[in-house]
This record gives structure tokens, C-alpha cells and sequence, in this order.
């Protein structure tokens, strides 16, 4: 009798816990599969905080479940649907016109070049210009690999993109990049990608390696290009209504979270990005090395424009300014 009564009143203190638990909403635009950075950070802010927080747990809303991109950023400005988010850096540009920086062609060296760089004085400055637009930075991630180019033909030199309908992220800074490189840039949510491909409106799509294979683009191109073009780092975000909601313990708890999974994502970047080509190889894709200085020649002038045009150009300078030597 003693032992039931212990055991219901432990039972309906869980219960009574479950109840008041605060949920975050947590979105990002790819499949639910660890082979994806976006996927991998979500869950690795999401397990961590419910083994070490007290108080709440982590929905994840994969594969545009709360809608595109852009729409879930704009929705997070109204403080409604996803309270975080993990993108891409190149559509919070639409938020924050100084962010486009940190997606410029061949800009970034490396790992550690970008890693300097963002953990730094510049990160500070972007994280300041997307909380005036409404969203808190909680780290700084990530691509999972540079961007490459998947074509259903084959690539064999910088000339062979000439013409090609290529999809990218609908920015600026990635439609200039697409069209100084010789190919037809082509704006498109990243849910749409997939069917375009299958119905010939294009003929192909630039994104990183893990990527390609976690979304299962292979299927729909057979040959990866290493272009190496972009390198755009991802941002880990939450609205600032969604912090100001928070108490003190909650907010170091959400942080430690991402912090978390900042480092575990960092860390795995590398092999990531080898493992998927290898992958790609495997599952019967080509992939294919070409000279890049004509590429590197042709975008060069495009890093100075955008970077005026944003009002960035000392952003650009401080970046350039910690490449390696």
C-alpha cells in the first residue's frame, strides 16, 4: 500500500511537471536525417537540453513543416509558429542586408577562417544587426562542405555552366555569384527543388555535399562539380520574443544547448563533407574536380560590389584580413 502511494504521488508530480513544461519550436528546412548539419544541430540542441534542462522540451519541425525559409523567419517576427531556427545565413540577408557578407564567392579559406572570423568582434557586429530585425543569435554553425554544383550533364570545365538553369537561395549575393560563373541563376524555395529537377525546369542546383545527399538530389542529378564557389556558414536563431519569454536559468540553459551544438556540428564539418562525397560516389553519382581560377577570376569583382552595395565593405576588409597567409 505504501509503495502504490509513493509510486502515484512520483507519477503525478512527472505528470504535473510534463504539464507546465515550456516547449520550443524549433524548424529548419531539411530532411530529418543526422546526415544533415541542420538536422544534427537541432538534435543535438534538442537532446541536450532535455537531459540537462529542468523545464522544457524541443519539437523539431523538419523539411518545411512551418513553411518555407523566409516564411518562417517572417512568421518569427510576428511571434508566431517556430520560435528557433536553423538556415542557412544567405536568407537571413533578407533581414539584414550587412549578414550577405559572410556569403561571398570564395571567400572563406577554411574552417578555422571562418571559425575566427564569426566567434569574433564580426559575428558580434552581424548578431547586432539581426536582433534589431527580431532574432537573437545563439551560434554560429557550420555548412556541412563548400557548394558544389549538381547537373544532370556532365561538367568537365568552368565553360560547361554556361547557360545551365542552376537553383539557388533567392538573394542577391548567390544570384550574382550563379550568373558571374557563366550559368542562368534560378531562385527557388529549397522545397521546390527537387520536383524542378524531375520536370526539367532545371538543370541544377548548387548546394554542399551532405546536403545533396540527405535531400536525395542525386536521384535527380548524376554528376557533383567541385566547384567550391560558396561557403556559406549557418545560423542558429531564436525570436527575441521568444528569449524575452524566458527567465535567467531558462536563457543560460537555451544557450549552453546551443553552444552544444555548435561544437558537436563544428566538429563533425570535415568528415561530413568527405563522408557524403564518398557517399555520392558510392551511390553511383560522378563527381568531378575542375579548375576553379577562372570561376575564382569571374566572381572576384562580385565579393567588392555586394559588399558596397550592404554597406559591409569593412566587414569584407576584416574577413580578408584573417584568411591564413
Amino acid at each position: 500500500m505504501k509503495t502504490t502511494l509513493l509510486a502515484s504521488s512520483a507519477l503525478s508530480l512527472l505528470l504535473a511537471q510534463g504539464a507546465g513544461a515550456l516547449e520550443v519550436k524549433l524548424a529548419h528546412s531539411s530532411q530529418a536525417a543526422l546526415s544533415s548539419e541542420l538536422h544534427m544541430a537541432a538534435w543535438a540542441f534538442k537532446n541536450y537540453l532535455q537531459d540537462f534542462g529542468t523545464d522544457m522540451t524541443v519539437a523539431i519541425f523538419p523539411n518545411n513543416q512551418l513553411g518555407q525559409e523566409r516564411e518562417v523567419y517572417e512568421a518569427m517576427q510576428l511571434g508566431s509558429g517556430a520560435d528557433c531556427a536553423i538556415s542557412g545565413t544567405a536568407i537571413l540577408g533578407n533581414f539584414d542586408a550587412r549578414l550577405g557578407v559572410v556569403d561571398l564567392p570564395y571567400l572563406w579559406a577554411d574552417y578555422d577562417h571562418v571559425h575566427r572570423v564569426l566567434d569574433g568582434p564580426v559575428g558580434d557586429q552581424l548578431a547586432d544587426g539581426l536582433r534589431e530585425a527580431g532574432f537573437e543569435v545563439l551560434a554560429w554553425l557550420d555548412s556541412w562542405g563548400y557548394r558544389n554544383v549538381a547537373t544532370k550533364t556532365p561538367i568537365a570545365s568552368a565553360d560547361d555552366l554556361k547557360g545551365l538553369k542552376i537553383r539557388t537561395i533567392p538573394t542577391d549575393t548567390y544570384v550574382q555569384t550563379i550568373n558571374a560563373m557563366g550559368a542562368n541563376a534560378t531562385p527557388m524555395a529549397f522545397g521546390e527543388i527537387y520536383t524542378a529537377m524531375e520536370t526539367g525546369v532545371l538543370d541544377g542546383l548548387e548546394h554542399s555535399a551532405a546536403l545533396v545527399q540527405a535531400n536525395k538530389f542525386n536521384e535527380v542529378a548524376g554528376n557533383y562539380t567541385l566547384t567550391r564557389h560558396l561557403f556559406g556558414p549557418v545560423a542558429f536563431v531564436c525570436s527575441t520574443a521568444f528569449m524575452g519569454r524566458l527567465n535567467e536559468e531558462q536563457k543560460a540553459q537555451v544557450m549552453a544547448a546551443a553552444d552544444f551544438a555548435r561544437d558537436l556540428e563544428r566538429a563533425l564539418a570535415p568528415a561530413r563533407e568527405q563522408e557524403a562525397l564518398d557517399a555520392l560516389a558510392a551511390e553511383g553519382m560522378t563527381i568531378t574536380e575542375i579548375d576553379t581560377q577562372p570561376l575564382q577570376d569571374a566572381t572576384r569583382p562580385v565579393q567588392d560590389k555586394i559588399a558596397a552595395s550592404i554597406g559591409a565593405t569593412d566587414i569584407l576588409e576584416q574577413i580578408r584580413a584573417a584568411a591564413p597567409e
